[in-house]
């Protein structure tokens, strides 16, 4: 047979049934052969009994005690075989039911490293939005620096030029503090994400590591 089909449980079931079954099938035909022979012979016993001297009758009689004997020592050997049969299919089960509950455990850990794989493909995704995120913060965050310097000169410019323009100094100011505060509350969503960001390479550090051990 080939390995794979013999590295199969259920191939392997059927050909240990089919042994059992030649084995009590040849046990059976021993069984009837030897008592259709003791039955021949009590026939001939029989009929020599009418015939035969007593010397002859003698003869008969041992040949059948050494038959006899034979008979018993077939006989006791067929019920040796039926009990080391039955041991042996005892074994087997056995053996078939730890398989079983091993191929069980390999399902399951099988299905474990699989969800902490999909868990860490997840993350590892989720790691790399957030630093394509991060990284367009940090450019919206460069511009309103350049124009906030901008805003800065053109303030200092408006102030040294225009002293009686207060309403438009106003105006200005108050874009300036606009413009501030927008910076300042996108400096600290750059913090949260940067945050966010060690903590999700925190979570998938762990499952790699998991992984590593599911796979050990």
């Amino acid at each position: 047979l080939p390995v794979t089909s013999v590295e199969d449980p259920v191939i392997m079931s059927k050909i240990r049934q089919n042994l059992r079954e030649k084995h009590a099938r040849h046990i059976a035909d021993l069984r009837a052969y030897y008592d259709s022979e003791i039955h021949s012979l009590k026939q001939q016993l029989e009929a020599s009994h009418k015939t035969a001297s007593s010397e002859d009758l003698k003869k008969i009689n041992q040949n059948l005690a050494d038959r006899d004997f034979c008979n018993l020592y077939l006989l006791n050997r067929c019920d040796q075989l039926d009990a080391a049969l039955n041991e042996a299919s005892a074994r087997i089960k056995a053996l078939e039911n730890k398989n079983n509950m091993l191929d069980k455990q390999v399902t399951d850990w099988r299905e474990r490293f699989y969800a902490v794989s999909n868990t860490s493909k997840v993350l590892q995704e989720r790691i790399e939005e957030m630093r394509t995120s991060n990284k367009e913060k940090d450019n919206t965050i460069s511009r309103l620096k350049s124009r906030l310097k901008d805003l800065e000169e053109a303030f200092e410019k408006a102030y040294k030029l225009s002293d009686n323009k207060n309403t438009r100094l106003k105006e200005e100011n108050k874009m300036f503090q606009n413009l501030l505060g927008e910076y300042e509350s996108l400096g600290k969503e750059h913090e949260r994400v940067k945050d966010t960001l060690n903590a999700t390479e925190n979570k998938l550090l762990d499952a790699n590591t998991q992984i590593s051990d599911l796979k050990r």
